[in-house]
């Protein structure tokens, strides 16, 4: 069989509006996220499927995030075969937090990488 590489893009050529999903589990997502990412951890993600649909029905790209790249690269090749415009994000948080992409907490404290 012939697999297509898988699509991903570096963080620096994520739009600052663009529609980012992060599957990390929660205590990672309070930690530190990109501000107004959809959060969906990857072991909710197949029950919560509808959520995705309903927020990129619009046809946007569907940009997938994780710590570094492993859980994200699995959400992002399920999407591809469902027809959705979704590519990985190298790196994941790592890379975003090293390249000094703005992130935010859920209590109001400084993000970090959890």
């Amino acid at each position: 069989m012939n697999f297509a590489p898988l699509p991903s893009v570096d963080v620096a050529a994520v739009p600052s509006d663009g529609f980012v999903l992060d599957v990390r589990e929660d205590n990672e997502w309070a930690a530190g996220h990109v501000e107004g990412a959809l959060h969906i951890p990857m072991s909710d993600f197949v029950a919560r499927f509808g959520e995705l649909t309903e927020a990129a029905d619009d046809g946007r790209r569907v940009h997938v995030m994780c710590r570094v790249g492993g859980r994200s690269a699995q959400v992002t090749q399920y999407l591809v075969q469902q027809g959705i415009d979704a590519v990985n994000i190298d790196g994941g948080m790592l890379a975003w937090d090293g390249a000094g992409r703005p992130m935010v907490a859920d209590d109001g404290n400084p993000a970090f990488v959890l």
